[in-house]
C-alpha cells in the first residue's frame, strides 16, 4: 500500500498484531538505549550549567520527541521506525561546553542550527541519495561493526557476573531451540529473576511527579554554532543516521528515509528550546526492534517500535519514576541482554556483508574499522568504516 495513502491502523488490527515478544523487544530497546548513554546526556547538560529543572526538561523533551517520532510513524507506516537521541552528539556538547564555557542559551541556538541542517538534508533528499550509493555489503558490515561491540560487552560482563551471563545465554539458546519467538522474553525473565534473587536490584526513591518543561530562549552565537552546532550535525549524521539507515536496509524495510530525516530535524527544531539537542534514526535499538527476536513476521515488528515509543513518552512525562526503574538494573545485566538480543542481527549482517566474493575484503575492512571504535576529527568509527570500505572497494574493483 502507498505510504502516503495508508489509513491509520485501527486499534483492533493493532491488538491482533501485538505479541509478548514484540512488547519485550520494545522494553529491551528502551532499557539498552536509555541506560547505556543517559549518563553522557546528564554530563552534557551539567557542562552547560543546567539546573535540576532544566535537566528534567531535557529528559521531557528527549523522551517525548523520541517517543512520538517512533510511535506515530510506526503506527502510520506499519513498519518499525526507531528514533533516539544522539549519543556522540551529547559527547560533543559535553566536551565543547567544558572547553568554551557556553551558556545554555548559546547551546540552544546551536541546537536549532544543527536541527535546521538536518531538516535541510532530509528535505533536499541529499542524505538519502548518498546512502543509495553505499553497497549493501558495506552497509551490512557497518551495522555488524556497530552492533558487535555490544556482543563483546555481553560476554565481557561474564567477568563481573558469570552466573548471570551464562544462565541468560543458556536461556537464549534453549529459547531459540524450543520457542524462537519468545527467546529474548525468556532471557529477560531469567535475568530479572537472577538480579532479584541475588539482591542486585537497587531501586532509588521514585518521584512520580509530572515533569514541567522549561523554555530556554536561544542566543545566536557564531562561536557556539561553529564549536557546537556544526560538529553536532556532522556526528549525528555520520555516527547515528548513517548506521541507522544501514539497520533499516539490513532488516529489509523500505522506509522513506528523507521524510524520516526531515521529521527528526523538525522535531528537534520544535523541542530544542526545551532540551532536545538532537534526535536521529537509531541503529542499536532499531536492530532490536527490527530483528526476528521481536517477531518472526516482519510485518508485525512495528509493534515493538510502538511499545518503545510509548515507554519513551512515559520517560518524558514522568521522568523520575520510569528512569528510576530502568536504572535499577545492574550494568552486567544490561550488557548481557543487549548483546544476546542482537546476536541474530549481528549474524545476519555478517552473512550479508561477506556473501559476495568481490566485496568480501572491502566489507571486512568496513567491519573492522567500525568495530575498532576509532575517532578521527571528532567523527566516530561508523563513518570511517564506510570511508575505508568504500576506498577498498574502489581500488579492488579497478584492479
Amino acid at each position: 500500500m502507498d505510504e502516503a495513502t495508508a489509513p491509520i491502523l485501527p486499534p483492533r488490527r493493532l491488538l491482533a498484531d501485538a505479541s509478548p515478544s514484540a512488547m519485550a523487544a520494545g522494553f529491551v530497546a528502551v532499557l539498552v538505549g536509555f541506560t547505556s548513554s543517559v549518563a553522557i546526556v546528564f554530563q552534557a547538560a551539567t557542562a552547560l550549567g543546567a539546573t535540576p529543572a532544566q535537566l528534567a526538561s531535557w529528559m521531557w523533551a528527549l523522551g517525548v520527541g523520541m517517543g512520538l517520532c517512533s510511535l506515530l510513524p510506526s503506527w502510520w507506516l506499519r513498519k518499525p521506525v526507531m528514533v533516539a537521541w544522539s549519543t556522540p552528539g551529547a559527547a560533543v556538547l559535553a566536551t565543547g561546553a567544558a572547553a568554551n564555557g557556553f551558556t545554555m542559551a548559546e547551546a540552544t541556538g546551536a541546537f536549532l542550527f544543527s536541527a535546521a541542517l538536518m531538516l535541510l538534508a532530509g528535505a533536499t533528499g541529499v542524505f538519502a541519495k548518498l546512502m543509495d550509493r553505499i553497497p549493501m555489503a558495506i552497509a551490512s558490515a557497518l551495522l555488524a561493526g556497530v552492533l558487535a561491540r555490544f556482543g563483546l560487552q555481553a560476554f565481557g560482563a561474564a567477568a563481573e557476573a558469570p552466573l548471570m551471563v551464562i544462565a541468560m545465554l543458556m536461556a537464549y539458546l534453549l529459547g531459540r531451540r524450543w520457542a524462537p519467538r519468545y527467546a529474548v522474553l525468556v532471557v529477560l525473565a531469567v535475568g530479572v529473576a537472577l538480579c532479584m534473587a541475588q539482591g542486585q536490584m537497587r531501586f532509588p526513591r521514585i518521584d512520580a511527579a509530572l515533569v514541567i518543561p522549561e523554555f530556554v530562549a536561544p542566543d545566536v552565537s557564531l562561536a557556539a554554532i561553529v564549536s557546537l552546532g556544526l560538529p553536532l550535525f556532522i556526528v549525528t549524521m555520520a555516527s547515528q543516521n548513517l548506521p541507522g539507515v544501514a539497520a533499516i536496509r539490513a532488516a529489509g524495510y523500505d522506509l522513506p528515509i528523507s521524510k524520516l530525516i526531515s521529521m527528526t530535524g523538525a522535531a528537534t527544531l520544535l523541542l530544542a528550546p526545551f532540551g532536545a539537542f538532537a534526535l536521529n534514526l537509531s541503529a542499536i535499538t532499531a536492530a532490536i526492534a527490527m530483528g526476528r527476536e521481536a517477531h518472526e513476521d516482519p510485518a508485525r515488528r512495528y509493534v515493538a517500535a510502538m511499545a518503545c515509543g510509548a515507554i519513551y513518552i512515559g520517560i518524558g512525562l514522568v521522568g523520575g519514576a520510569v528512569a528510576g526503574v530502568l536504572l535499577a538494573f545492574p550494568k552486567a545485566f544490561v550488557a548481557a541482554i543487549a548483546g544476546i538480543a542482537l546476536l541474530g542481527t549481528i549474524s545476519g549482517s555478517l552473512h550479508a556483508a561477506l556473501r559476495e566474493d568481490r566485496e568480501r575484503e572491502a566489507a571486512l575492512i568496513t567491519f573492522l574499522v567500525t568495530l575498532s571504535g576509532v575517532t578521527l576529527a571528532g567523527i566516530g568509527s561508523a563513518f570511517w568504516g564506510v570511508v575505508a570500505g568504500g576506498l577498498a572497494l574502489l581500488v579492488l574493483r579497478r584492479a
